[in-house]
C-alpha cells in the first residue's frame, strides 16, 4: 500500500502533507508545549507572531518532507538527482580520488533522508551511514528500505568504528547525524549552541581522529517546495593539530548558522535540551 502511494504524483501528496499539517496543529497540536518552549528559549527577543510564524513554516516543512520520503520509494535517479543538488561535491572527491575515506556529520535540517540518498548519487563513491535502529520492526525494515534504496549501506551508529576497521580497505565516506542529544551516559561535550547549554556526541570526533578520517560538514538548504541544495565545509582535514573538543565545537557552529539562517527547516519538534548541565 505505501509503495502504491508513493507512486502519487508530488501535488497529490504535498496536498496530503498539508492536511497533515492542519490536522498535526489546529487539532493534535502535535508537541506544541515542546516547540513553543524552545522557540522561546532560542529566540527570547522576538514577538509571539514572529516564533508563531516559524512554528507553522517548521511544521508544513516537516510535514512536506514526511511525504518527499514516502515518495522517494519509487523516484529514479534522475529525479532523486534533480530534486537534491550539490554545489561543492569535489570538496569530498579530492580525497576520495587519492584513497582517503572521510566523515560527513549534518544535521536535521531539511529532508535529511533525501540528503543521504542524494550524496550517494552525486558522490560516486560508497557511503556508510549511522543510525539508530528503531524499536518496532515493521518501521525498521521501512527505514531501511527508504535509506538504502540508493546504494548507502546503513551501520548501527553503536558499531561504527568497528565496521569501518573491517572495510578499511575500501575507499568511502561515512556518515553521521550527529545533533540529537546524547543520553546521560554517553560522552558528550557542553557546547554554547543557539544560546543554551547543550550536550554534544564526541565519538565522530573520536573516530575521525582515532583513524585520521577529514570531516566535512554537509549543510542542507530549502530552495523550494521539494527542492534542496547542499554545501559541504571541511571541518578537520584528518592532519591539523587541534585540542580535545575543537572539532565537535567547529561542527555546532556550522550547524548553529544553518540553524539560524533557515529557522523552520531544523527540527524543533524533537526534545534537543533534555540533558541539563550539572552546576558543577
Amino acid at each position: 500500500m505505501i509503495k502504491l502511494l508513493s507512486r502519487l504524483p508530488f501535488l497529490v501528496l504535498y496536498a496530503f502533507s498539508y492536511l497533515a499539517y492542519f490536522l498535526g496543529y489546529y487539532i493534535a497540536r502535535h508537541r506544541r508545549a515542546l516547540i513553543q518552549e524552545q522557540l522561546i528559549r532560542v529566540f527570547p527577543t522576538l514577538s509571539h507572531a514572529e516564533r508563531l510564524n516559524i512554528h507553522k513554516r517548521f511544521l508544513k516543512s516537516f510535514c512536506e518532507a514526511m511525504v518527499e520520503i514516502l515518495k522517494s520509494l519509487s523516484m529514479t535517479d534522475q529525479e532523486m538527482r534533480a530534486h537534491m543538488r550539490f554545489t561543492n561535491i569535489e570538496v569530498a572527491r579530492q580525497y576520495l580520488e587519492v584513497g582517503q575515506s572521510i566523515m560527513f556529520v549534518t544535521s536535521h535540517l531539511g529532508n535529511w533522508e533525501w540528503l543521504l540518498q542524494g550524496m550517494v548519487l552525486h558522490l560516486g563513491y560508497p557511503v556508510d551511514a549511522a543510525y539508530k535502529p528503531l524499536r518496532d520492526d515493521w518501521a525498521e525494515r521501512f527505514m531501511l528500505e527508504v535509506r538504502s534504496r540508493f546504494g548507502a549501506r546503513m551501520v548501527p551508529a553503536k558499531d561504527l568504528l568497528a565496521d569501518y576497521m573491517q572495510r578499511r580497505g575500501v575507499v568511502h565516506a561515512l556518515a553521521v547525524n550527529a545533533d540529537q542529544a546524547p543520553a546521560i551516559e554517553d560522552r558528550h561535550q557542553w557546547i554554547k549552541f543557539l544560546g543554551q547549554d547543550t550536550a554534544f556526541y564526541v565519538g565522530a570526533e573520536q573516530i575521525a581522529k582515532a583513524i585520521r578520517l577529514p570531516m566535512l560538514y554537509v549543510g542542507m538548504r530549502r530552495i523550494s517546495r521539494g527542492y534542496y541544495q547542499a554545501d559541504l565545509k571541511e571541518l578537520w582535514d584528518g592532519k591539523e593539530l587541534t585540542s580535545v573538543g575543537q572539532i565537535t565545537e567547529r561542527y555546532a557552529r556550522a550547524c548553529e548558522a544553518d540553524v539560524l539562517a533557515s529557522p523552520a527547516d531544523w527540527l524543533w519538534s524533537y526534545r534537543r535540551w533534555r540533558l541539563k548541565k550539572p552546576l558543577y
